[in-house]
Order: C-alpha cells, then sequence, then structure tokens
C-alpha cells in the first residue's frame, strides 16, 4: 500500500469500524497532543485504554492506565502509537504478535511516526495501517468538524451537525453500538 496518501474511504472505514483504540504513549499531561486525542475520542464513543507504564494503574480522563499492550482487555480493534518512529517498530512487532489475543484489526502511526518496515510487517500479517495521521484530525476532517474553524477539509457537505446533549454541535461519521 502507498503510504504517502490515504483514501477517505480507507480512513472512514477504519474509523468507522473502530470502537476500542489501546493508545501506546498516552500521556496524564493536558498539554500533550495524546491527552487531546484520547480526550476527543471518548467524546466521540470510543473505549480508549491508555498504555503508559509510568501510570500504571493511575486514570488518564477516567479510564485505567495499563503498563503494558498485552494488560488491555480484548478485544481492541486499533493499537494507536503516540511514539517516535524507531519505537514504533518494536510497539508494531508486539501488536502483530498480540493480534490473535486481542482481535487487534489496525496499527495506527500519530502525525510525525513513520516506519515503512513495520508498516510491511503488519500489512503481511493481515493488519491495516496508518502513518504519520492523527485519528482525532482525521475524524474531525471526515465529519466536516475542522470546516468550522475554516480548515480546509477536502470535503463538502450539506450534512447538518446533530445537536448534542448540551446543545454544542457534535458530527459523527456512524452512530456507535
Amino acid at each position: 500500500m502507498n503510504h504517502d496518501s490515504y483514501t477517505d474511504l480507507y480512513i472512514s472505514d477504519i474509523l468507522e469500524s473502530t470502537k476500542t483504540v489501546a493508545m501506546v504513549g498516552a500521556s496524564a499531561n493536558t498539554s500533550r497532543p495524546s491527552y487531546f486525542a484520547m480526550k476527543y475520542m471518548l467524546s466521540k464513543g470510543f473505549t480508549v485504554h491508555p498504555i503508559n507504564p509510568g501510570q500504571a494503574g493511575m486514570e488518564i480522563l477516567g479510564q485505567t492506565v495499563y503498563a503494558d499492550l498485552a494488560d488491555v482487555p480484548a478485544p481492541v480493534d486499533m493499537v494507536d502509537i503516540f511514539r517516535n518512529s524507531e519505537a514504533a517498530g518494536e510497539i508494531v512487532d508486539y501488536a502483530i504478535q498480540l493480534a490473535p489475543k486481542l482481535a487487534i484489526k489496525v496499527i495506527w502511526m500519530q502525525l510525525g511516526v513513520r516506519n515503512d518496515e513495520a508498516a510491511r510487517r503488519a500489512e503481511a500479517a493481515g493488519l491495516k495501517v496508518v502513518m504519520n495521521r492523527c485519528p482525532k484530525i482525521e475524524y474531525g476532517r471526515l465529519t466536516g468538524e475542522l470546516g468550522w474553524a475554516g480548515v480546509n477539509t477536502r470535503k463538502i457537505s450539506n450534512n447538518r451537525p446533530q445537536m448534542a446533549a448540551f446543545g454544542v454541535q457534535d458530527h459523527r461519521l456512524k452512530p456507535r453500538t
């Protein structure tokens, strides 16, 4: 697969089919990108299991932090990697090893994280791979939420946003069940 660009269909299929995310490198620091991404994904109905050995047993945004990917309860649809490109290779190999046990289907490497060799190994193991993208940004782009801030999302829609319980507009790709 060409990892220089992804079709909207490829990304939306992943995000629509994902219910549970294991976020490797999650941080309790409110100024870290992983914190923002986790908060957003939780608000969109995803179950997010933070993984950070230094925070194990504590909570981030009300979610129990696990020390290791193997400790996360199954199923895990997506492993979201908030580590550098070099570390991503080892994490991908570990996720491939745990894929049958945890039902992992997707490896997602965050913005600035790209490891082509690891991506080839994951795809050879039957996993989908996204690199150098953020699921929070992609979700917002595909639903049109980024357009509210004037960002060119490359998507035109006449869909009205759903009203959330507190009167805040809320776009969703597909209702979570």
